[in-house]
This record gives C-alpha cells, structure tokens and sequence, in this order.
C-alpha cells in the first residue's frame, strides 16, 4: 500500500473551518456503523454542535484535540480528555478515535495515536485509558503497546440499533 503523506498536529484553537471538518468525519464514522456515542440518523446540526462543545473545551484546557490531514482535508481525529478528578492529575482519556473511511488502512490512525501519547506526556499524563467497540481499533491499540483489562457485552448501541461489547484499554506513559 502506497504512503500516504498525512499531517498530524493539535490545534490550539478550533476554527469554523476544522468544525466543519471535523463535523464530516463525524458523519462518516456514524453512517459508516462506528458506536461512537451517536445513533443514525446523525444531523449535520448535531455533528456541529457537539464540535463546538470540543472546541470549548479546547479553549479552557480541559480537552486536547488532534487531527490529521491529508492536504488540507481532515480525515480524522482524536481527543484527549486532560481534565480529570484532583486524585487522577496523572491521568487522561483517549477519545472520539475517528478517521473517514477513505484514509483508513494508511497509518492515520497509527499517527493520531503517536501524536496522542506525545501530547499527553507534554501535558504530565502518564497513565492514558479508553473504551472501543470496534475490533479494527483495537488490533491498533493491541500493536501500539495498550494492554486489554476487559470487555462488558451490551454496553453500548450500534448506531443503527443492537448492542455492542466494548473492551476498555490502558497505556503508560513515560516509564
């Protein structure tokens, strides 16, 4: 498979044009079956919505967000949730692993992955957890270096209905 020449950065601040990017990786990602917390179908107006709750967050510092580019297209994303209970400084989630479904399979999610751990680390994070329904992410995770702790059946919706197991990862950082 040919490289594919991807920019992966955090952003600082999130404008109306990432929004929108970000809004069509959303839709892609939820039309495609992605249990990623929204149920089909999913509005163009709710994607929007929910980005511009991220970007507040990023605005506070409560929340990382990360993207990838193919040109100056988005073709996925990540989070990383830093704001977390004053006995977890040390921790943070990985979150909204999202790339479009024509930039999968060409180490976009690998990068947005790499570029997470390095951010979490620049921010004092040592100790990074998430939950995926999805077995593609987590044969990605497996080989970054994540350790399985379980699986709970039924956890979540599909977004187009029926259940699905979601198995909960961790990563340390930095030793």
């Amino acid at each position: 498979m040919t490289a594919v020449p991807v920019s992966v950065r955090r952003l600082d601040a999130v404008t109306s044009a990432a929004i929108d990017g970000l809004a069509d990786v959303l839709l892609d990602c939820v039309d495609g079956g992605a249990s990623v917390s929204f149920m089909h179908p999913l509005t163009r107006e709710r994607a929007v919505s929910f980005w511009r709750g991220v970007a507040a967050g990023v605005d506070t510092g409560e929340r990382a967000l990360i993207v990838a580019k193919i040109g100056d297209r988005i073709v996925g994303t990540v989070q990383l949730v830093l704001a977390q209970p004053e006995n977890q400084p040390h921790r943070a989630d990985l979150a909204k692993m999202l790339v479009h479904h024509a930039a999968r399979r060409r180490g976009v999610g690998e990068a947005l992955l790499q570029e997470a751990e390095r951010v979490a680390l620049d921010c004092g994070k040592t100790l990074l957890v998430l939950d995926t329904a999805s077995p593609d992410a987590e044969r990605l995770y497996t080989r970054a270096g994540w350790v399985a702790c379980g699986a709970v059946p039924d956890y979540a919706l599909l977004p187009q209905g029926g259940y699905c197991q979601t198995t909960f990862f961790y990563r340390r950082l930095g030793r």
